[in-house]
């Protein structure tokens, strides 16, 4: 058969349609049939354009409208939801869908923001996914990393036992991994303020301490301070190896009182990874890697922390690690569905009602808006007390003494 025009192709097919249309099964197998020896076309092709509906041009009053799926998240949404993820610490998509809920809740009782009924209703169904999706443009990338200043304590690593940070299945509210999160800037050499962070292995409870050093009775200090704010006392502590962790004192302190005292495998940190994970996320996401020296330092960042430990333990969702399985050269991490540390402190068996009506009377009276302002205008008085990078200083020196073509307003 020789080769058929394009032109003649569209006239057999459009002459076929109507006919096609009303045949039978029987009928359209043999009609195609006829198109395919008379086309070229396969069997499939000619099927295809013989079930199409020609479009109609384009008109004035449709010609501008868009294809594909209409948008259902607009503007709006998104800035809500960008207040929402502020509100809640800059959480992940699947966090965030499971913490705006009672976010939302929170922020209605209190009367301290207004949602139109249509965007509610999205965000209250809106997935993980889209939220990730919708957030991308406004994430940031927090490269920066702090300077390690563990100093190892050797005097009765005999005595204390080593815990790897696998081995907490039959954790119950009160065993705690505890480290220090140096505030030192990129320099190690001098005095400066740490943060003592202590984070309950069960529940995910997690409580800040400002301290002027490394002293030992300055970290045991801070350590007490905490149990009285925790909604339970000490069981078992689970350090690293240093030193101010690592002494008599402490030692004596859970000997007399019987709380399990352990610790880590040196240079692992991962033996401690309940408390590392939180020296990020809470520690470093809120205060940076600033330098803090001083008491006036210590004052302002334990002011800052007595609003942070609500906004974090009743407000923000945590995910915690089920199982890990490795396959081949990749792990395979399962986690639960994310909750706060007040509700899983509410769902555990092992504390008594009191302590979860004291709890509960708390949450209901928390304004996480006034809370998260309160915060922000403490981070401010932090940014005027803390100093700069030594690194930054330098170079900031530099330009400043190498600027010769222009004035600088100070």
């Amino acid at each position: 058969m020789g080769k058929i025009s394009m032109k003649a192709r569209i006239e057999v097919i459009e002459k076929q349609k109507a006919q096609y249309k009303k045949a039978s099964k029987k009928e359209k197998g043999l009609i195609l049939t006829n198109i395919c020896e008379s086309t070229g076309y396969s069997r499939d092709r000619a099927a295809r354009l013989l079930g199409m509906v020609k479009k109609e041009k384009a008109t004035k009053t449709n010609k501008n409208e868009k294809r594909g799926r209409k948008i259902e998240y607009t503007k709006e949404l998104v800035e809500t939801l960008e207040k929402l993820w502020v509100l809640l610490d800059f959480s992940c998509g699947k966090r965030l869908k499971v913490g705006i809920p009672p976010m939302i809740e929170a922020l209605e009782r209190h009367e301290e923001m207004i949602f139109y009924n249509e965007i509610k209703q999205k965000l209250l169904k809106i997935s993980a996914s889209s939220i990730d999706r919708l957030l991308k443009p406004s994430k940031l990338d927090l490269a920066f990393k702090g300077v390690s200043n563990t100093k190892p304590g050797s005097l009765l690593k005999k005595d204390i036992p080593i815990r790897l940070g696998t081995e907490w299945d039959d954790a119950i509210p009160g065993y705690v991994e505890i480290d220090l999160v140096a505030h030192c800037g990129d320099s190690a050499h001098g005095e400066f303020v740490s943060t003592l962070d202590v984070t309950d292995i069960c529940t995910g409870w997690t409580e800040t301490r400002a301290v002027i050093n490394k002293a030992q009775r300055h970290v045991f200090t801070a350590l007490m301070h905490i149990e009285s704010d925790m909604p339970f006392k000490y069981l078992g502590i689970d350090s690293d190896n240093g030193s101010e962790f690592i002494n008599a004192h402490l030692y004596k302190y859970c000997k007399t009182n019987n709380i399990c005292f352990t610790r880590g495998r040196p240079n692992k940190s991962n033996d401690n990874c309940y408390v590392e994970q939180k020296n990020w996320s809470v520690v470093r996401r809120n205060i940076g890697y600033y330098r803090y020296e001083g008491q006036v330092a210590v004052d302002a960042l334990n002011s800052y922390y007595n609003n942070l430990r609500l906004y974090t333990n009743f407000f923000l969702p945590q995910a915690k690690l089920i199982s890990k399985e490795r396959i081949g050269s990749k792990v395979k991490k399962k986690y639960d569905a994310p909750k706060t540390p007040y509700q899983r402190t509410l769902e555990n068996e092992n504390i008594s009602k009191n302590v979860k009506d004291q709890l509960t009377a708390i949450y209901l009276s928390l304004k996480p808006m006034a809370i998260k302002r309160e915060m922000i205008k403490q981070l401010e008085i932090l940014a005027n007390i803390a100093l700069p990078y030594a690194s930054l200083k330098l170079k900031k020196e530099k330009v400043l003494t190498s600027t010769s073509s222009c004035d600088i307003v100070k």
